[in-house]
């Protein structure tokens, strides 16, 4: 009898706490400044997310040391549903530079994917290049006196860049920035000559004339960019890269608000809104459950550590 009501007891509490969540404004951690592809897939999510959990989902861009710092601010947070970590592919290769423990991966539970894109070459309209083999053959031809940027070490666009080189063999100074949105920045500028940096981030730059596009690194052409050729198209294979993002919180969040979260994140995503905006920006959603996106952070953590390894990429 006592172990009915205790059962009892447990799963009146369960469904008191999953009606009751959120009760308060939830705090979305984006280890990235504004301007990059973190920051604008998980500011997307999060308008939408806001409304439907009835309560604001508010930006905290915590940028610096490849992402590290935000990584660590979340999990220093407390576990109550109410702090999440916005992530992408720059947090397993964190752990592959050593600039992330990788028993990180055990300071989260997975909530919910998002959506995944591939990188783009872009650069600046004063480049006098139109394609990826005019882009090497300057780069040949000025050994170390081309500048590409990254959003800091252990991000996403060094990996791509880093890869792009050596696919290509060009010998060019890959500049770190503290996060894409101001890598971007010194490209519109031409402060520096390149950026591989997520589609997402590139394309509304393309759009409107600032920036030049000449290769995706990903298996098909972009939709939104139909005239880009990919990579391999280009002549150069190997040389693609893609990024990904999704949530996470801190182990040992209640299930009842995960579960809630993943629910409504996955609404998000299937959204005639956010399926629109992938398609514009030359992303897709992410489908899987929440306990698969776990299974593929750590795929990523094993498959980008083979990379940093086999190339000899080391942390600045």
């Amino acid at each position: 009898m006592r172990l009915v009501l205790a059962l009892f007891l447990a799963l009146a509490t369960s469904i008191v706490q999953a009606q009751s969540y959120p009760a308060k404004p939830v705090r979305l951690i984006i280890p990235f400044p504004p301007g990059g592809s973190n920051d604008l897939v998980g500011r997307a999510v999060a308008a939408q997310l806001g409304d439907r959990l009835g309560q604001s989902v508010i930006i905290d861009n915590r940028g610096g040391g490849g992402g590290t710092i935000g990584i660590n601010a979340a999990a220093k947070s407390q576990a109550d549903g109410y702090t999440l970590l916005l992530v992408s592919v720059g947090w397993p290769v964190s752990i592959a530079l050593n600039w992330m423990p990788e028993d990180s991966l055990q300071w989260f539970v997975p909530v919910a994917p998002i959506g995944t894109g591939p990188s783009l070459l872009v650069v600046p309209n004063s480049l006098p290049v139109n394609s990826v083999q005019e882009l090497i053959t300057l780069a040949k031809a000025k050994p170390g006196q081309l500048n590409a940027g990254s959003a800091g070490p252990g991000s996403f666009q060094h990996l791509a860049t880093e890869l792009f080189r050596l696919q290509s063999g060009i010998d060019i100074v890959i500049v770190q920035y503290k996060g894409g949105g101001p890598a971007l920045t010194d490209t519109i500028g031409g402060q520096v000559q390149m950026n591989i940096g997520s589609a997402v981030q590139n394309i509304p730059h393309v759009r409107s004339g600032k920036l030049r596009a000449l290769g995706v690194g990903g298996k098909n052409r972009l939709a939104a960019l139909p005239d880009v050729p990919t990579f391999a198209e280009a002549g150069l294979p190997g040389a693609e890269a893609t990024n990904w993002w999704g949530v996470v919180a801190p182990a040992g969040t209640p299930a009842a608000a995960l579960e809630r979260l993943q629910k409504e994140i996955a609404a998000v995503v299937e959204s005639p809104e956010m399926q629109k905006r992938f398609q514009l920006e030359g992303a897709e959603a992410l489908r899987m459950s929440a306990r698969d996106f776990g299974a593929q952070i750590a795929a990523e953590t094993g498959k980008w550590t083979k990379v940093v390894k086999q190339a000899g990429i080391k942390a600045e």
